[in-house]
């Protein structure tokens, strides 16, 4: 038996390189993971950011404020740039608007040249511009009243508070958005997935022939969907509220759970639509991340969109798992109540009703 010669191991090298690098070319679901969704996100991030400064804030403004009204005419416009001002009656109006999400926070005169700047914190990247506004403004004023040699010290001092009770933690703002996206995944992929396999597996067609209705099949689908959405919630809010992340559930916060099963029965209909469309298990896994990865992103599940192009947050729109986020958040942590979450439920069966008359016409009981 001869050894290999150094000219046949590269040989061989070379041979194998070249047919693991056509059999990738050829793997369409290789080449979308690996060029096409690394791209997706360049492009999505790209205009998410693009232009992106600081961000624009809306502020109730609660009775006369010195630093504020003082603002030579000038410097005011640049300040419209940056801070929306609205003047609110009463502090407890604008509290609530605050809370409900209306402003992003209030600002009004205290003892000794105080300026009390009161925010919501369910929106940490608000409040913190808001502050770091209001910080230059009150820099700006000491800085001239200094120059004016009037006072020895700082003439005013900014003073923050958030709105909710202090008790409050992150994890009070987060759940909505994560549990959002683990029922629009759960959903989305269970319904197309399973419609895929039963349809390759031919289980579609002996179904058919069976003494068994097509209500009893999808309700099947719909029941055990439903049940994973609910299990989900439960486990969501069960760890939430555990002594370690201090989740506190108040008000009317069951609203959570019609919320998500109007959302689940959308996001399902989604599922059912990709499941048609798609052939095969691995394009319909393709075709679900297109949907899913950019609807996450852009549902503000993440990151608020409050930063991003205004063309951005209009279709942002279209998505029903804004709608979640929105109302579980509101529902969850802003003290919202019926009025918050039935025009979002009506929507999501809406929508539910379309994209699945949209499902019935693209669906095909053979792998044709």
């Amino acid at each position: 038996m001869t050894e290999p010669t150094d000219r046949s191991r590269s040989g061989a090298f070379a041979g194998l390189s070249r047919v693991m690098l056509i059999a990738f070319l050829r793997d369409r679901t290789a080449l979308f993971f690996a060029l096409l969704m690394p791209l997706m996100f360049l492009v999505l991030f790209g205009f998410l950011f693009k232009g992106a400064t600081s961000a624009h804030v809306k502020v109730a403004q609660v009775g006369p404020v010195a630093v504020l009204d003082s603002v030579p005419p000038d410097a005011r416009a640049d300040l419209d740039k940056v801070l929306t001002i609205h003047q609110v009656p009463d502090e407890a109006t604008a509290v609530k608007q605050v809370e409900k999400g209306d402003y992003d926070a209030l600002i009004e005169q205290g003892p000794g040249g105080q300026v009390i700047v009161r925010y919501s914190a369910a929106d940490q990247v608000k409040a913190g511009g808001v502050q770091a506004v209001v910080q230059s403004v009150v820099q700006q004023a000491d800085q001239q009243v200094y120059q004016q040699a009037t006072h020895q010290g700082p003439a005013y001092t900014l003073v923050t508070s958030q709105v909710e009770d202090q008790s409050l933690k992150p994890i009070q703002f987060l759940t909505p958005g994560l549990l959002g996206w683990a029922i629009a995944t759960s959903a989305i992929f269970g319904a197309s997935l399973s419609l895929v396999s039963w349809r390759k597996k031919r289980l579609l067609r002996r179904l058919r022939l069976a003494p068994v209705s097509i209500g009893a099949i999808v309700g099947s689908r719909v029941l055990v969907t439903t049940v994973v959405a609910l299990a989900q919630t439960a486990i969501f809010l069960a760890v939430a509220t555990t002594p370690t992340f201090g989740l506190e559930l108040t008000g009317e916060w069951w609203l959570v759970i019609p919320l998500v099963l109007c959302a689940t029965w959308a996001f399902m209909a989604i599922g059912l639509v990709t499941g048609a469309l798609a052939k095969t298990e691995e394009a319909a896994n393709g075709i679900n991340q297109v949907v899913i990865l950019p609807m996450s992103f852009l549902s503000g599940a993440f990151f608020p969109l409050d930063n991003t192009p205004s063309w951005i947050q209009q279709l942002s729109h279209v998505f029903p798992l804004r709608y979640l986020v929105t109302s579980a958040q509101s529902v969850l942590s802003r003290g919202g109540g019926l009025g918050d979450a039935l025009p979002t439920m009506g929507g999501l069966l809406l929508f539910t009703l379309v994209v699945s008359a949209l499902a019935w016409r693209l669906f095909d009981w053979d792998d044709a």
